[in-house]
């Protein structure tokens, strides 16, 4: 069974950074494709960015990128979300998700999901 388990969430003002952290264990088959995903009060759940097992497929959002960077240590079993000049409208829980494959990383497919961690950045 797979597990992901986040860190790093916090307050922040506006313009400044924070870097998420993702530990994942379970069968290495079922976690190919790892990424996160946000979710604001009152919105739904919106993909940030996902990456590959051998970063053949990396994904940040249109209005994330170039802020927002998503690396991973195959080495450590990690996936990390570094986020830069955030903005109030980046304030929502932080889910990392894990998959067989990218295409599948996402809603209708099996994906595993972290508890997710708070991000709060004030203006």
């Amino acid at each position: 069974q797979v597990q992901v388990v986040e860190s790093g969430g916090g307050l922040v003002q506006a313009g400044g950074s924070l870097r998420l952290s993702c530990a994942a264990s379970g069968p290495l088959y079922n976690r190919n494709c790892m990424g996160w995903f946000r979710q604001a009060p009152g919105k739904e759940r919106e993909r940030v960015a996902h990456i590959g097992r051998q970063e053949n497929s990396i994904y940040v959002s249109g209005s994330m990128k170039g802020r927002f960077t998503i690396s991973r240590s195959n080495a450590k079993d990690t996936v990390d979300l570094q986020m830069n000049s955030l903005k109030p409208e980046d304030t929502a829980i932080y889910y990392c998700a894990a998959a067989p494959s990218c295409p599948t990383l996402g809603p209708g497919y099996n994906v595993y999901w972290g508890r997710g961690t708070q991000v709060t950045v004030s203006s």
